[in-house]
């Protein structure tokens, strides 16, 4: 028996969400894959980083392949950089974030293997941060986001 594919594109998804100054540009989603492999280009501008705490995640790897400037990512305390042709899997219950300290913008492609978060994770989060209109986001509501999608924020012990 031949099976028939149908309905086969490039960037099934392309969609945009811009997360305060940040922007991902989604590819491929959980329901263009059937739940095996998410897809996003991330571009961090020269200076930022990731705006939600340094977290870990159990469900899924996530991979970090460079293809712009460089992005610094902090894995278990260890700074790793990330350059253009390189790549980086973090794996389940490794805490990690991620800082841009160049002067040129970085781009990477990010694939999260099996499918735990998508393009929601990222609407829901872009609300809270861009609601804070550059000043610092509402930590509660962010945390409450990432605990619901399954990332466990890595937070400083309380005074």
């Amino acid at each position: 028996m031949v099976q028939q594919f149908t309905n086969l594109q490039v960037n099934p998804s392309a969609e945009v969400i811009r997360v305060g100054a940040l922007e991902l540009r989604f590819l491929v989603t959980g329901a263009d894959s059937n739940g095996s492999v998410a897809v996003f280009e991330m571009t961090v501008p020269a200076g930022e980083k990731l705006l939600a705490p340094p977290h870990s995640h159990d469900a899924y790897e996530e991979t970090i392949c460079g293809r712009e400037g460089i992005l610094t990512w902090t894995v278990e305390g260890e700074a790793i950089e990330v350059g253009a042709g390189q790549a980086l899997c973090i794996p389940r219950g490794a805490v990690h974030g991620f800082t841009n300290h160049g002067s040129e913008d970085a781009k990477a492609l990010v694939v999260i293997s099996p499918v735990a978060i998508g393009p929601e994770f990222f609407r829901e989060s872009a609300e809270v941060i861009n609601a804070a209109a550059g000043g610092p986001p509402d930590r509660a509501k962010a945390i409450e986001i990432m605990r619901r999608y399954g990332l466990a924020p890595a937070l400083p012990p309380s005074a």
